[in-house]
């Protein structure tokens, strides 16, 4: 792989893997338009947690889904995020049934941590298809438990299999909920609960699910499929100096995952117009993205200028990198976009870290 001229070619015609169908539930919106909007508008959807106090006994200020019960527990919770914002990204294909192959599914899971099943990977693909099957025709489930990253490690399988032409069509995304008990009370023993009195660089925690159906270029065309946006590239790579050690991280797995998205822009020249991202108030986190910006700022146009959803929806782990696809392609429906390169990145506690270059042309705002 060549990193330092970044001289590959953009992917040709035949293998672009295409936007067709977004879907989101955040605690600031229903749909993936909807919590686009609040995004753009700086809503935050961040509330006092209705019985979960801090250690100085204030209540926990998370972003929950008001839309879901406080009482229901962290598995349902995701199901009732994951499944209207998947059905939202397939509703494209509506008109096609019976015309099309059953759909794989891929989705980014949180990683093991206490107040989930140690299951729930298991427990998530067969309940998922179970209540899917009424409304598309799925032909496997499979789950990347990775945490933040995971989302985006789900595009990646299915942009993948697209690209090799093993699979037409894939809907991909990921879900994550913070608001068990026994996960808020996780959160803060690790010093990273954000609280105005005791911890300002933690985070809030949050829950959403948003997901991404993306298909061939040829497939596109022959079902005469509204193309919101191309996916250019998606790596992962991983980082050895991780939060929660006494390593001190210095980008490298960063720099390494948004080097090698870099090599789909279409020249030496070419820049990112605006960046989304998943940092969430910790300090590690923006240091990482320090270190990152010192390599690869050329390629840049303002490093400075990024957009951090968790200062809206909070911290929605698993689910930020399909979420962050969603405003890129809102941006460039509505006509705000900065441009038509995007690149999206999130960090994952475990190592992962995933960047994409999501290219959507002016043509195809709406």
């Amino acid at each position: 792989m060549n990193t330092d001229g970044f001289l590959a070619p953009m992917p040709k015609e035949s293998s672009l893997v295409c936007l067709v169908g977004v879907g989101a539930r955040t605690a600031v919106g229903h749909t993936a338009s909807s919590s686009a909007a609040a995004v753009r508008a700086g809503i935050a959807g961040f509330a006092d947690h209705l019985y979960m106090l801090d250690k100085a006994g204030d209540p926990m200020v998370v972003a929950m889904a008001s839309y879901l019960a406080d009482d229901v527990t962290s598995m349902e919770r995701m199901l009732a995020l994951a499944l209207p914002a998947a059905l939202e990204a397939l509703s494209p294909l509506s008109r096609l049934a019976g015309r099309i192959k059953p759909i794989p599914v891929l989705i980014g899971l949180p990683a093991v941590r206490p107040g989930l099943p140690v299951d729930l990977g298991e427990r998530m693909v067969n309940r998922f298809k179970d209540e899917i099957k009424e409304r598309c025709v799925v032909s496997q489930v499979e789950t990347i438990s990775a945490g933040h990253s995971a989302g985006l490690m789900a595009l990646e399988v299915g942009w993948r299999r697209i690209q090799e032409g093993s699979i037409e069509i894939c809907l991909a995304g990921g879900v994550d909920s913070y608001l068990e008990p026994e996960t808020l009370e996780w959160v803060e023993e690790c010093d990273q609960l954000h609280s105005a009195g005791g911890n300002a660089w933690g985070f809030i925690p949050g829950e959403a699910a948003g997901f991404c159906l993306l298909v061939s270029q040829t497939t596109a065309e022959r079902y005469e499929l509204r193309i919101l946006g191309k996916v250019l590239a998606i790596a992962t790579a991983w980082e050895s100096n991780l939060i929660k050690t006494e390593t001190v991280c210095i980008g490298q797995g960063l720099t390494e995952a948004i080097k090698q998205i870099l090599l789909a822009l279409p020249s030496p020249r070419a820049k990112i117009d605006q960046i989304i991202c998943d940092m969430n108030g910790e300090a590690y986190r923006a240091d990482e993205y320090g270190f990152t910006v010192a390599r690869v700022s050329e390629r840049l146009l303002d490093a400075t200028d990024f957009l951090a959803p968790a200062d809206c929806w909070g911290d929605v782990g698993a689910a930020s990198g399909p979420l962050f696809i969603s405003l890129a392609v809102a941006a460039g429906l509505k006509g705000y976009s900065k441009g038509p390169y995007t690149l999206v990145w999130t960090s994952s506690e475990g190592g992962e870290r995933s960047a994409a270059l999501i290219h959507v042309e002016s043509h195809m705002r709406a």
